[in-house]
């Protein structure tokens, strides 16, 4: 399988990895999604801050204040019918009352109350009274109203109370982690619907009609942004006693504003310490219940909830699978730190756009997001990892048998640029040439697996010399080698390089035949002509290319190993060479020279030296001529 295919497997089960995490989620199940989604949507609400409300509610607060000033709790009705008859004399848009009216009392108590409830626009709470610690859905339910929370009963406000005002469910809807995430609109049960008690204020409040679509509410001519199940999604503008509240005791005391009751909703609720219920906020581990629905009431009447529509769910499936292909197909367009870098732009790129858009009103889902993303970028980062690995295994063992074929420098030269001497190339350089005398017949005498020894004992010398002195052996010719200096670029020293290996394979030489067996080194000589000059530099071959120099210079190189040989001496050297390495005697060697003579298959005359030991004795002292 290509990689190409691979690539598109990864991406197209990537897909279906997302659409499926979204799907089972929208389903109902992984519901550690929810508790996650509810700990990002708390960091998001921190992370925009507190905001001011808009001032449109006021909260009338039984709280400890009352209490500690001789009140009771629950406050007895006509206690409560006071604070209602004071606030309808302020002229309020409408009274909210978000206390649960449905045991009797006092009878004068409840008279007095029913009494007052009648002089004013008034919305009274009831509670929905589920089967289970959750909110259910039934299987067989279908049209607009399927996705409702199903009650097993509706704690409505007794009948003296519900006869002079209007009645709302004023029951939340918790996350996972106990934070208030939204507010269902509508209630059912078998026989019958109800609306929650923000929807029945705000209603009121606005004074125009609601209108209950298949997918949404219209309050008059404006939609309600509820999610897929009719419930209100909130976020709180800061902490408690941010949206307006006063003490109820301010009415006991004579001390209540007008200002803060005229011409504005006013909702009446607990807020004592132990008597009324408490929710943990992202900015506050205790916000009355009272401050959670009049967060809702505010964002109904002011039209600035948060949406989670099916516009937004929508939104959240293509980012749950397009998000996952978008990075699984980062790291496989660069198997490298740039594709992990490119991914983490767009993770971070996604995380930002994730915030700015619920900063300005818009919640996309970011738990299911992750869930469907991280995953199968893991699994992949994994695999990458895996065979980036065993191809960097293969690589390093390709690149060792390259090194048994190449010169270091030159292999990687060939890793850096591939095309390396695609194209001739002609420069200077040294080469030197090797041979063993008399191994022809020599291999005639012995055995083959004892000839292989000494071929291969000479092969190894030959090589860790030229690499000592950073030649490239182009290429073993049997019982001979071509070295050559100046790829894969032409240097300074070149020739001195060369100069210096033409000895140290004279000397190796020397002492390897010195310690073969008498009957085998007897036999065996050698000769080296070394020249520098212009060469043609190029790759031969197609499936098998090797690097090779021709031209003038290796010619001579090679014929100088012959007029060595004709002249008794070893080490054959051209002129041209000595002076390209400035060579100029050493205190350990004696050149003898210079010999003028012609080279086989060449026109024109060549000045050779001869090089040997100090401590070798000439064998041609009539040519013999010391160098200092």
């Amino acid at each position: 399988m290509n990689r190409r295919v691979q690539i598109l497997v990864a991406l197209v089960l990537t897909a279906l990895w997302g659409a499926g995490i979204f799907a089972a989620h929208a389903n109902g199940h992984l519901r550690f999604l929810d508790r996650l989604e509810a700990t990002l949507t708390d960091l998001r609400t921190l992370a925009r801050g507190v905001q001011r409300p808009p001032d449109l509610v006021t909260i009338v607060a039984i709280d400890d204040t009352v209490v500690k000033r001789g009140g009771s709790y629950p406050l007895p009705r006509a206690d409560l019918a006071r604070v209602v008859d004071t606030i309808v004399q302020f002229k309020p848009k409408v009274v909210a009352i978000d206390l649960l009216l449905v045991d009797r009392s006092a009878a004068i108590g409840d008279a007095t109350l029913a009494h007052t409830l009648a002089t004013g626009p008034v919305v009274l709470a009831a509670a929905a009274i589920f089967p289970s610690a959750h909110e259910t859905v039934a299987s067989s339910s279908d049209g607009p109203l399927a996705a409702l929370p199903q009650a097993e009963r509706f704690l409505l406000p007794l009948p003296a109370f519900a006869d002079h005002a209007d009645v709302g469910v004023v029951n939340v809807a918790t996350g996972q982690s106990g934070s208030p995430l939204s507010v269902p609109m509508l209630f059912r049960t078998h026989d019958k619907v109800e609306l929650s008690f923000p929807l029945r204020v705000a209603s009121r409040a606005l004074g125009k009609p609601l209108t209950i679509a298949p997918d949404h509410l219209m309050l008059g001519d404006r939609a309600v942004p509820t999610d897929s199940d009719f419930a209100l999604p909130i976020t709180y503008y800061g902490p408690r006693r941010t949206i307006r509240t006063v003490s109820a005791q301010s009415i006991f005391d004579g001390t209540l504003d007008r200002a803060a009751i005229e011409n504005r909703i006013v909702v009446i609720g607990a807020a004592v310490a132990g008597g009324g219920d408490f929710y943990p906020t992202p900015f506050d581990s205790l916000m009355p219940g009272v401050e959670v629905v009049s967060t809702a009431i505010t964002h109904l009447v002011a039209g600035d909830s948060i949406v989670r529509d099916r516009k937004v769910h929508l939104a959240d499936a293509l980012a749950a699978i397009l998000l996952p292909m978008l990075l699984v197909g980062l790291l496989a367009w660069r198997r490298s730190a740039l594709g992990l870098i490119a991914a983490a732009a767009v993770m971070i790129a996604w995380a930002g756009l994730n915030l700015f858009a619920f900063t300005h009103g818009v919640w996309l889902n970011a738990a299911t997001t992750l869930a469907a993303a991280m995953p199968p970028v893991a699994i992949f980062a994994g695999v990458q990892l895996w065979a980036g690995d065993r191809r960097r295994q293969y690589l390093t063992a390709k690149s060792r048998s390259l090194a048994q074929f190449q010169a270091p420098a030159v292999q990687e030269w060939l890793a850096r640029n591939p095309n390396f001497l695609a194209t001739p190339v002609r420069q200077d350089a040294a080469i030197v040439f090797i041979d063993l005398s008399d191994f022809t017949a020599l291999s005639e005498r012995i055995d083959p697996g004892e000839l292989q020894d000494i071929l291969e004992a000479f092969h190894v010398l030959i090589d860790k010399t030229s690499v000592d002195c950073g030649g490239m052996i182009t290429s073993f010719l049997g019982d001979g080698a071509m070295i050559l200096f100046g790829l894969p670029g032409a240097m300074p020293d070149d020739a001195a390089r060369a100069l210096k290996c033409s000895i140290d394979l004279h000397r190796g030489v020397e002492r390897w035949i010195a310690s073969l067996p008498p009957a085998i080194g007897g036999q065996l000589g050698f000769k080296i002509g070394a020249h520098f000059g212009p060469i043609i530099a190029s790759r031969l071959g197609e499936s098998h290319q090797h690097i090779t120099a021709n031209g003038d210079t290796v010619n001579v190189a090679s014929r100088l190993m012959e007029v060595a040989a004709q002249n008794d001496a070893r080490l054959a050297l051209t002129d041209t060479l000595l002076d390209a390495a400035d060579f100029h005697g050493a205190p350990d060697g004696v050149l003898t020279g210079p010999l003028l003579t012609q080279v086989r298959g060449r026109s024109g005359i060549v000045t050779v030296w001869f090089w040997r030991d100090q401590d070798r004795p000439s064998q041609d002292a009539t040519r013999a001529e010391m160098i200092d």
